[in-house]
């Protein structure tokens, strides 16, 4: 029961600090959405936080277990595991495409500055 006792409150940390990150990076991918890359960069900083954060707690437990902790099998914990690898997945994606559209911007913007200084006669 001991041992037991130790997996829930560390299943819902790591849930609970998942579940953070994920809000934090569908608030980056809106702010990615709109062309705030700034936002989407301080937004997806501190997701990367809570993901670490979720990613501690979980290697607390798996490193007791490793030392001969007897841990039993909890639910609870299955669930936490599964959404902290689906939340890093989401963050990841969303710290691409970050990446990915920033680029686009920036290269769009200078075909514009191009296409304007064309228009005015300067090369």
């Amino acid at each position: 029961m001991e041992n037991e006792d130790k997996l829930v409150p560390a299943a819902m940390q790591i849930i609970i600090n998942a579940g953070d990150a994920r809000k934090l990076s569908f608030e980056a991918a809106d702010a990615i959405a709109e062309g705030d890359f700034t936002t989407a960069v301080e937004l997806l900083d501190q997701a990367q936080v809570k993901v670490r954060e979720a990613h501690r707690q979980h290697t607390d437990c798996i490193q007791a277990a490793a030392a001969g902790e007897d841990l039993p099998y909890s639910m609870l914990f299955t669930h936490a595991q599964d959404t902290l690898m689906t939340v890093n997945s989401e963050y990841r994606l969303v710290r691409k495409l970050t990446a990915v559209f920033q680029r686009i911007d920036e290269r769009l913007t200078a075909l514009e500055k191009i296409d304007i200084d064309a228009e005015s006669g300067a090369v």
